[in-house]
């Protein structure tokens, strides 16, 4: 017993001193989508730092493919060793109720560190006959099956996000998935597809050039971009549909490198300019423990393989 004791409290002792001298050589960090996308944004902001707080070289390694999932499978199935770490976003959680995946979200990958929230919006047409969400949702339901929405793709959380507000509200309304949120613009703003939801960053430029209206956030706080913009929960209390941004690794990952990488992404989080630059990004800070993350990834996945399963949404 004395024996297994020693070797534990040895084993113990040599993960901390390896979580000490992390990192040794390059950490590269994955991004599961293409270049120029949110998550690629995300991870060019926190690239400068950590190779300055690491004194080590953070490649970006684009692994796009199967709606984020083709890089988070690579991340899952890499050496638990703190030197591959994936940027996920809300797709990492909605995944498993719409596809099938070559490892298991909340077992084969384990949350570093929340980046933040960003709301998604609903925008219209200018020439949409509804100024406001009242009444955008006053007109739909006086003509159901009339109007379309347009997303950036069947299970986005564009999608499911409209799916629930549909569900709540009692709507009648035509969905037009794209493959990424580039050509729906077009669409919306000639008036063939009547609304659009898609993430806020990028749409607020088109917001404020007039060549879409502003309905309502999905998201539950008004982001420092957008602090005028309504709410859905204003309207449906508890509505709350933001897209979320993190870190994870390899689940096998020993706790004490984790909690390692937790505190340094942390640290860089905390840097006035990385501060204001994830607010002009329009993400709310939302630290949790890496622990907390896991809990609020698992609570996410089962709920949404719940309301897919419940709402009969398509997977095709």
């Amino acid at each position: 017993m004395r024996r297994i004791a020693f070797a534990l409290l040895l084993a113990v002792a040599a993960t901390a001193a390896a979580a000490q001298d992390y990192p040794a050589r390059p950490v590269t960090l994955v991004v599961p989508n293409a270049p120029g996308g949110f998550m690629d944004v995300i991870a060019r902001v926190l690239q400068p730092p950590l190779q300055a707080l690491w004194k080590q070289t953070v490649l970006v390694d684009y692994k796009p493919g199967a709606g984020t999932a083709l890089g988070t499978a690579f991340t899952a199935k890499a050496p638990p060793d703190g030197y591959t770490i994936s940027v996920i976003a809300t797709p990492h959680v909605i995944n498993p109720a719409m596809q099938k995946l070559p490892f298991d979200t909340v077992r084969d990958l384990s949350g570093v560190a929340m980046i933040g929230t960003s709301s998604s919006i609903i925008t219209a047409s200018p020439s949409f006959p509804a100024n406001t969400f009242a009444e955008a949702l006053a007109l739909i339901r006086k003509n159901p099956g009339k109007y379309s929405y347009a997303s950036p793709g069947v299970g986005s959380s564009m999608h499911l996000a409209m799916e629930l507000l549909k569900q709540r509200a009692g709507l009648d309304l035509l969905h037009v998935p794209f493959k990424g949120s580039s050509p729906a613009y077009p669409e919306v703003f000639s008036g063939r597809v009547d609304l659009l939801i898609d993430p806020l960053f990028p749409t607020l430029n088109h917001v404020k050039a007039g060549k879409l209206k502003a309905l309502a956030l999905t998201g539950n706080q008004h982001p420092a971009v957008a602090p005028d913009i309504p709410l859905i929960a204003d309207t449906y209390p508890g509505f709350n549909v933001p897209s979320l941004f993190g870190l994870v690794v390899a689940s096998a990952t020993p706790r004490a490198l984790v909690h390692k990488l937790h505190a340094d992404v942390s640290t860089v989080l905390r840097e006035p300019q990385i501060r204001k630059r994830l607010d002009e990004l329009g993400l709310d800070p939302h630290p949790l423990t890496p622990e907390q993350f896991d809990a609020l990834i698992k609570s996410e996945v089962e709920g949404w393989i719940k309301f897919v399963r419940e709402a009969k949404i398509s997977k095709e």
